[in-house]
């Protein structure tokens, strides 16, 4: 029943959504005849060199509503914004429901039956779907976007992705990426599941031993200050696995779609650091760990 109810509220913002973005496109077609006129007005200006008191006037005029205008869309296009954000939070608590009830989809298999290529594919989708945080004018990112950490009684949901310290088969220490399955207020320890082997490898771990992952990609363009500047010390998933490993930001994005380039510490090399490698904002996180052992 809780399925149905999901799917029935997906389809109720679905619609919901598609009138959003018929209402920008309207609002934006709107608008274009008064740009036409700011732009008419100043090649008039041009044509005549002169800036007259009517020409002021009409520019004024003409900006105010071109100001309106704009944040009229962009109202709209945040409410679009809350939608999509709703709908994936539903399919996120449906997936949820689906796995604890033991039922499975095509684009969601069990991890111990999923093929590696096909786990591989949904870690970069899930880094390219990652919603990208729009703050209001003057407005500071909020704590899990971008490099900016977790406030300090946050609690990862279930089902959310985090960075989490685990004893490996030899006895070593490794960051694998994990899912959140619960968390114990009484005790103050998660109980996640490794990506990598989902329902086979659970781990019961300490708030310390947990890193979340960020929930919005900052911008490069609005928010530098909410991400990792060069030489910082970060931990990164290793591409084509679900490890992390500690490395040197390189170049950070320079637009909202790029990813980090950075340098893993690697003995095999001489100066101890890979070649830079590509790595999405999704899995960059800050390290916890600030000496080599």
């Amino acid at each position: 029943m809780a399925l149905v109810s999901a799917d029935t509220k997906i389809v109720e913002l679905l619609n919901e959504l598609h009138h959003f973005i018929k209402q920008t496109q309207e609002e934006r077609s709107r608008s274009e005849h008064n740009l036409l006129n700011i732009q008419k007005t100043h090649e008039r200006m041009q044509t005549e060199n002169k800036t007259s008191p009517y020409y002021r006037t009409k520019l004024r005029g003409l900006y105010t509503t071109a100001k309106a205008d704009a944040e009229a869309e962009c109202s709209i296009l945040r409410r679009a914004l809350d939608k999509i954000a709703e709908i994936k939070s539903l399919l996120e608590e449906r997936r949820i429901a689906a796995r604890m009830a033991g039922v499975y989809s095509d684009s969601d298999p069990p991890r111990k039956t999923m093929r590696r290529g096909v786990l591989m594919t949904l870690l970069q989708q899930s880094a390219m779907t990652l919603p990208l945080w729009i703050g209001k004018p003057g407005e500071s990112p909020p704590p899990l976007c971008g490099a900016i950490p977790a406030s300090s009684d946050y609690v990862a949901k279930q089902g959310d992705k985090v960075a989490a310290r685990v004893k490996a088969v030899d006895g070593d220490e490794q960051w694998i990426l994990a899912e959140v399955v619960s968390y114990n207020h009484s005790t103050n320890k998660y109980e996640v599941d490794d990506i990598d082997e989902e329902g086979k490898e659970r781990h019961t771990l300490s708030r310390r031993r947990i890193i979340p992952l960020p929930q919005w990609k900052a911008n490069p363009e609005t928010d530098p200050e909410a991400l990792f500047s060069k030489d910082q010390l970060v931990l990164a998933l290793y591409p084509q696995t679900t490890c992390f490993y500690r490395a040197l930001i390189h170049t950070p994005p320079h637009r909202p779609q790029d990813d980090y380039s950075v340098l893993f510490e690697d003995t095999s090399y001489a100066d101890g650091y890979s070649p830079p490698l590509n790595v999405a904002q999704r899995y960059v996180v800050a390290c916890k760990e600030n000496k080599k052992k």
